[in-house]
């Protein structure tokens, strides 16, 4: 793994350092004081098992059982049930690639699985500052981590897909370099540990993987015993566009009395959008709105019917 000059340690993702579930009776793979400056190397989130010459069809037999390999546990020294750990994000590095897929049917996760009959796969090259896509798409790149938190306080092995109380699969695409995340504590010493990065995503992940890709997350830890939160809070000055500057989008709504369905019908008409006026086929549009597109909650307050709205940044067009 590279050095970096602004880290205390280096935890890389050899096996002695990886785990696949929430576990408070790990042993650390390291431990550290507040203050300290750790740089985690992390796999993607099928641990390997794709690339970037992976097919559509390929990417079908992938297993995600386990899922998301986590870089960790790392001890943090003080650190007791009912304080907070205080996570500072200071730097991402991918590794060049990353991938966008979906699982069709009934294999699928995701939001429209019923939508597709066979899986999508693109393989994305990160270039700089940009992701690369068909037609000459760039998708800005924004690294963070989509799963990132600390043990449970309950005993056992728990499962890393849903998020939790102490954080976990969250994928919050605000989470980039130089927020600040606070996390509960419930077990000594923390136990926390990250992974699952994505070079970018679109607010609600809706093919269930934004931009997957290898990456390197430097954090700084510190203990807050000052503060009383019983789930996950955070700092971030990220902007609220891809490009951080104000720019045309393309709004479609989806509008129903149930707030799941209402987030359908919004990714379905941005789906039809794509497909119709941007020349995608339907399964590159679907991937290109878990990757770019965000979804808002418009209203929750005109009853019956909740409206969801997903918002496509044109700047991404040639």
């Amino acid at each position: 793994m590279p050095p970096s000059d602004a880290a205390d340690y280096e935890l890389s993702d050899d096996d002695a350092n990886v785990h696949h579930a929430w576990d408070n009776s790990l042993d650390p793979a390291l431990a550290v004081e507040p203050g300290d400056v750790v740089r985690f190397e992390c796999r993607d989130a099928v641990d390997e098992q794709v690339g970037p010459d992976t097919t559509a069809e390929e990417f079908g037999n992938v297993s995600f059982d386990p899922v998301h390999p986590l870089t960790g546990p790392v001890y943090v020294e003080g650190a007791e049930p009912g304080d907070v750990l205080e996570v500072e994000l200071l730097g991402f590095e991918h590794k060049g690639w990353g991938y966008t897929g979906f699982m069709p049917g009934d294999m699928g996760l995701g939001l429209l699985p019923e939508d597709f009959e066979d899986p999508g796969y693109h393989a994305w090259d990160l270039d700089g500052e940009v992701g690369h896509f068909v037609n000459d798409i760039e998708v800005p790149l924004d690294p963070f981590p989509g799963t990132i938190g600390v043990a449970p306080g309950e005993d056992g092995e728990h499962d890393t897909l849903p998020p939790r109380d102490v954080g976990g699969n969250m994928d919050v695409k605000h989470l980039t370099e130089g927020s600040t995340v606070y996390l509960p504590v419930e077990c000594e010493g923390a136990l926390f540990s990250t992974g699952d990065c994505h070079a970018a995503q679109g607010d609600g992940e809706v093919c269930v993987t934004g931009i997957e890709a290898p990456m390197f997350v430097t954090a700084r830890f510190d203990v807050r015993t000052d503060l009383d939160i019983e789930q996950p809070e955070f700092e971030s000055d990220h902007p609220f566009t891809a490009t951080g500057e104000d720019e045309p989008m393309y709004g479609t709504t989806g509008i129903a009395p149930d707030l799941m369905d209402a987030t359908k019908k919004a990714v379905r008409h941005m789906i039809a959008h794509l497909h119709e006026e941007r020349g995608l086929t339907r399964s590159e549009a679907y991937i290109l709105c878990s990757a770019a597109v965000d979804l808002k909650i418009s209203e929750v307050v005109d009853a019956p019917n909740w409206t969801v709205s997903a918002y496509l940044p044109e700047s991404i067009f040639p």
